[in-house]
């Protein structure tokens, strides 16, 4: 059973690790930035630690699953995702800050699961593709048109 401080920390490590992908789209100017990352990434782990508790009090009682919790986190994220992505003539804005809030929940449920390194090395992957592969996306698309 996890306790209510260790619960606290791995809500102050899902504000910290969301927070660090907000920032980069803040810099970016998407319409999900700082604040909302580290809402869906707490809100995730707090779903995911409220999931757990609950399993735990009601274990040899009924049957509890928490992955039940955790997985309507992942269909519901994606309707806040839906509201990030715009069409704009001919093209669609606001995909990969839909991917981005989507990456992110999961970050939030797997701190609440205490996986800290993996969701560690989920945060450093996602900031790969959103900063270093902008720039492989840019010369591929330059040979595109060339």
């Amino acid at each position: 059973m996890v306790s209510e401080l260790q619960m606290l920390l791995r809500l102050l490590v899902a504000a910290l690790l969301g927070g660090i992908v907000g920032v980069e789209r803040e810099i970016h100017e998407k319409a999900a930035g700082f604040r909302t990352h580290i809402l869906v990434c707490v809100g995730s782990c707090l779903i995911m630690l409220t999931s757990m508790h609950v399993c735990d009090i009601y274990q040899g009682v009924a049957a509890a699953d928490p992955s039940r919790i955790a997985a309507q986190v992942v269909s519901g994220i994606g309707f806040l995702g839906a509201g990030t992505i715009i069409r704009s003539r001919a093209s669609v804005v606001g995909l990969t800050t839909a991917a981005s809030l989507w990456s992110i929940a999961g970050v939030g449920l797997a701190i609440g699961s205490g996986l800290f390194i993996v969701a560690t090395g989920a945060v450093v992957t996602i900031l790969i593709c959103l900063l270093a592969l902008t720039k492989v996306q840019g010369r591929l698309a330059r040979k595109k048109t060339k």
